[in-house]
């Protein structure tokens, strides 16, 4: 088999999450083991890289996920399920990026999320490098969508690297309170010997 065939694939991977009531470390503990219990979740991710889709720099990925969840309690009314796509295209200096998910956490009152997320890079040098990223979050029957953007340039010079991040969120918590309006500023600097 030669590399390219190797890199057609397709990943896919199966998670069991802690069993109720049972005996290993990892179980979650429980005075009896009920019907209502479930224990497993499972998720399937494929992508596509350019040795499959014939053009260079682009990555198509998706992926879907399916967690059981405990239906005897009031506030649970079903399975958590999330699913997820996107495209990534890398040319030049230039890197796009671009997902939605759709979220449903099988519980009751606000039970589905819509999220989009995109961003931009662009490597100046092999040195400087600066990105922009956005991404959008509505809840269904929330007051406000979620929006927070964030601007990142990182400097690198011999062991020395400085990252700075200009991040900004409107209506954080689903709210339109001012409150829930943020801001902030990083700077992070990094030392390598």
């Amino acid at each position: 088999m030669d590399a390219r065939n190797d890199a057609r694939r397709i990943d896919c991977s199966c998670i069991m999450v802690a069993k109720y009531g049972g005996s290993g470390s990892n179980d979650k503990g429980y005075s009896a083991d009920d019907a209502s219990h479930r224990d497993s979740g499972w998720d399937i991710t494929l992508e596509a890289t350019s040795d499959i889709t014939g053009i260079d720099g682009l990555t198509i990925w998706g992926g879907i996920s399916e967690v059981d969840q405990r239906t005897d309690q009031s506030c649970i009314s079903g399975d958590a399920e999330e699913m997820t796509v996107g495209i990534k295209y890398a040319t030049g200096g230039f890197t796009f990026g671009y997902q939605i998910s759709e979220e449903d956490t099988g519980r009751t009152g606000v039970t589905q999320y819509d999220n989009t997320a995109y961003g931009i890079t662009f490597a100046v040098n092999d040195d400087l490098s600066i990105g922009y990223n956005h991404y959008e979050s509505d809840g269904s029957g929330n007051a406000a969508d979620v929006e927070a953007t964030a601007v990142q340039l990182s400097y690198s010079m011999g062991g020395a690297t400085i990252n700075i991040a200009e991040a900004s969120m409107d209506n954080a918590k689903y709210q339109t309170a001012a409150a829930n309006d943020r801001d902030a500023t990083t700077i992070a600097v990094s030392l390598a010997f």
